[in-house]
């Protein structure tokens, strides 16, 4: 790419300048109290900036954005909650009170961007239509058009929809997915969506960096932090390079002041690499299929760098166990191996090779950077797909009725480790033994059940007594199972 000339820079300052004073005299406006006072007429900000510098017209963001405002749309849900009203079932009381209602509905607006207009193929994020009974999409020209859900995957965020493609003249008008990979700190951008439902707006930054997976309560990620402003009702809308593709799709800003304390140039968005490889499984299985290394990992520290004989401050991921038949095994990664990096990317410590793991779709082929008697080998391993749930009955007879999924990323990263309990048949085997839906195992027999492979590794020679070590609520207990 050519380097900008003097010209165009200052151009690009003097608009940044135009647009920061301008956004600050509206905040103001909004927020001074009514007073009864004469108005002074203010003067029209066009008139202090001139349209030409330098025989050069000013720069403008508005040839591109009408071509890519069209492809981003507003998402409306709703959900039917039911009321636990505890006089519900009383006649008496429904007698008296006959319209007392047994539900609400929970609405809520977030936006989306078409990205297959032949097909009416929508991308969101997943906490948008999560939970959703019904959703709609409402285009930039104001047509409403009913949703039908495809797929969505919690760990990633992403959720892909379809909306019917009309054929009254009016096609549906896409964005052009970017190499999300190519994005360098500095790029431009622009970020459109629906804030706070007051309509379609625009807002434009920098990228901040790239590659963060540091953000708190999120599952998977690989995000693009960006200044550009991402409020409440953003979610799911589009984040764009200058040429007007997709390099994103917006999913959260970070204030720990919470979202209503305003915008301070922290957003989040989701790469349009990863976000097109979700929506390509979601077409195809209506599901994400992730690929694992099938190994149990722990964090590298000084002690164990000594013992290991590394440096102190060493950093990495230790391998404590290789199941039998997975893709750690036929890639010969053996316990004690100490992992540093994947594909290049660095990895720290557990958690960060989970996320990695996490991002990359199941038979992806992978290179690993291995630290083993102090030699640094390269391996290349095939991932294999995760189980994404157990029987009861596969595990160990005494669990029959009970079925196990992993837990939620979100969760993993709030310092929860273990399996959770997804449902318990009513009157079978775990049921009376006490096991409940919602339970988190976290050890069986005596063992750490960190995931469904681990659990899986634990229970192969089954133990004479099957105690699990449960999480339920605020609280941890043990449970028999007999």
């Amino acid at each position: 790419m050519r380097a900008p000339s003097r010209t165009t820079l200052l151009a690009l300052v003097a608009a940044a300048a135009f647009g920061g004073f301008a956004a600050t005299l509206i905040r103001d406006s909004l927020d001074a109290p009514a007073r009864a006072e004469p108005v002074v007429a203010a003067v029209p900000m066009a008139s202090t900036l001139p349209g030409v510098v330098d025989g050069q017209a000013m720069p403008s963001l508005a040839p591109m954005l009408r071509r890519v405002t069209p492809a981003v749309v507003s998402v409306h849900s709703r959900q039917r909650v039911r009321i636990n009203n505890p006089f519900a079932n009383d006649p008496f009381f429904r007698r008296m009170f006959p319209n007392v209602p047994d539900e609400r509905i929970n609405e809520s607006l977030g936006s989306g961007v078409i990205v297959d207009a032949a097909r009416g193929y929508v991308l969101t994020n997943h906490h948008v239509i999560e939970g959703a009974d019904e959703v709609s999409v409402t285009l930039s020209d104001g047509r409403t058009l009913t949703a039908e859900f495809v797929g969505s995957d919690a760990d990633t965020d992403v959720a892909l929809m379809r909306i019917p493609v009309p054929g009254d003249g009016q096609p549906l008008q896409a964005i052009q997915l970017a190499d999300s990979g190519a994005l360098q700190v500095g790029d431009f951008v622009v970020a459109v969506g629906n804030p706070f439902g007051v309509g379609q707006t625009v807002t434009s930054g920098i990228v901040s960096a790239v590659g963060r997976s540091n953000v708190p309560g999120v599952g998977f990620q690989n995000f693009i932090q960006t200044d550009a402003s991402i409020n409440p009702g953003n979610s799911g809308g589009a984040l764009v390079n200058l040429r007007g593709e997709l390099v994103g799709i917006n999913t959260a800003s970070f204030n720990p002041r919470g979202s209503m304390a305003g915008n301070i140039g922290l957003g989040f968005a989701i790469p349009a690499n990863l976000a097109r490889s979700v929506m390509q499984q979601l077409d195809a299985h209506g599901e994400v299929r992730r690929g694992s290394l099938g190994i149990d990992t722990q964090d590298l520290d000084d002690r164990l760098a000594a013992s290991l004989g590394l440096p102190a401050g060493s950093r990495g991921a230790v391998v404590t166990r290789v199941q039998t038949g997975s893709a750690g095994a036929e890639a010969g990664l053996r316990p004690g191996d100490v992992i540093v990096a994947a594909n290049g990317q660095r990895i720290d410590d557990g958690e960060t090779l989970r996320n990695f793991q996490g991002l990359q779709p199941a038979n992806a082929r992978v290179t690993l950077d291995v630290r083993r008697d102090g030699r640094t080998l390269q391996l290349p391993a095939t991932l294999r797909e995760q189980p994404r749930t157990l029987s009861g009955q596969q595990l160990d007879p005494r669990l029959s009725g009970a079925s196990f999924v992993e837990l939620p990323e979100a969760l993993r990263r709030g310092g929860v480790s273990g399996v959770l309990v997804e449902e318990v048949a009513s009157g079978s085997r775990a049921a009376r033994n006490g096991l409940r839906a919602g339970d988190v195992v976290v050890a069986a027999a005596g063992e750490r059940a960190s995931d469904l492979p681990a659990l899986r590794a634990v229970l192969a020679d089954p133990p004479a007594q099957l105690v699990l070590r449960i999480l339920r609520g605020r609280g941890q207990g043990n449970l028999v199972m007999e």
